[in-house]
């Protein structure tokens, strides 16, 4: 069965907000540890609250959710949460993206957020099984000057950060007002990916490519509207991290047999399967691929191909993906 094939085999993650995999159970628990204030009274509350449509609906209600985090330990135990689910649903390895401007901007520190999500993330490791990486992420509906500031603040924990990201809004906040910040981190080393093409235009993406030099691209979706782009997208092999679950509630596809997952694989473009913001969405990654499976009529072959994928776009060294790449080989249909 399709189900066990997606089950079992071995996966990466490569779009994950860990902000965003805070379960309303949660939520609830750590508000009552801090003595903050919730405007729902009940996780139904809540659950109702997550019919959104479009991306500001749900980034609004994120933003709030996220006011709980407010010590150590809560960011700990959020990544601890994700960790486990993931390595349930046979992850192997994950890139987890961080918002650490959501939290400074309310007086948590930087320190009190990386040194939580860090420690879980070694734990996982060693008890799991589950290797991961940061993704720090600058939030694009603030101005440049506050991604200089944050990745400035970052700097100390730079051993603890693989790469660097762009998120929030995107209509309205091109990738070009943040080209100086990524040219910095890039000379830094950070590894550079942005969200492009979700709700914006294909020319977001070429301003990821050509302006912010990205090497993955975080959705994408709407680059197949530019035969120009798909193209360039395909002979150099850029990653695209697609959430389907995710695309289907912000409205950015109606149907998920409207998503465009399967036209992009026919057109050769370099993509993968992913969760988003999985407590808000509806699924984790297993039911991210089980879904768009059935919706697209996706067969075992593309399974495949969409988990070696996942491997080959991660961040990882050449060693590290060869060495997971082996463990999918046992599920070769071919």
């Amino acid at each position: 069965m399709l189900n066990d094939f997606i089950q079992t085999i071995p996966k990466a993650e490569l779009h994950l907000h860990i902000e965003g995999t805070l379960e309303p159970e949660l939520m609830f628990e750590l508000a009552q540890r801090n003595g903050v204030k919730l405007n729902y009274k009940s996780m139904e509350e809540i659950r109702k609250a997550y019919n959104f449509s479009n991306l500001q609906d749900f980034l609004d209600v994120y933003y709030a959710g996220a006011s709980v985090l407010q010590k150590e330990e809560d960011f700990y135990d959020l990544t601890w949460a994700y960790l486990e689910k993931a390595r349930s649903q046979n992850v192997l390895h994950t890139e987890i993206m961080f918002d650490p401007q959501t939290h400074t901007h309310r007086g948590v520190d930087f320190s009190t957020v990386i040194e939580g999500i860090h420690a879980a993330m070694k734990d996982a490791e060693k008890r799991l099984g589950i290797s991961s990486v940061l993704i720090l992420s600058f939030l694009r509906h603030l101005n440049e000057e506050n991604a200089f500031e944050i990745l400035h603040i970052a700097l100390p924990y730079k051993q603890w950060i693989m790469a660097v990201g762009l998120d929030s809004s995107e209509v309205g906040n091109p990738p070009s007002k943040f080209k100086n910040v990524f040219q910095e981190a890039k000379e830094l080393g950070f590894k550079l990916t942005a969200h492009a093409g979700e709700e914006g235009p294909p020319e977001y993406v070429w301003e990821a490519l050509d302006l912010l030099n990205v090497e993955r691209i975080d959705h994408g979706n709407r680059s197949l509207e530019d035969k120009r782009l798909t193209l360039k997208i395909a002979k150099q092999k850029i990653p695209l991290t697609v959430c389907p679950l995710s695309n289907l509630q912000l409205k950015v596809v109606k149907d998920l047999k409207e998503h465009p997952l399967k036209k992009m694989i026919s057109k050769g473009l370099f993509v993968t399967v992913n969760s988003d913001d999985p407590a808000y969405f509806g699924g984790y990654i297993n039911e991210n691929f089980l879904q768009i499976s059935n919706a697209l009529n996706l067969t075992k072959e593309d399974i495949f191909l969409l988990a070696q994928n996942s491997f080959r776009a991660s961040f990882l060294d050449e060693d590290r993906k060869n060495e997971l790449l082996k463990k999918t080989e046992e599920f070769n249909p071919n």
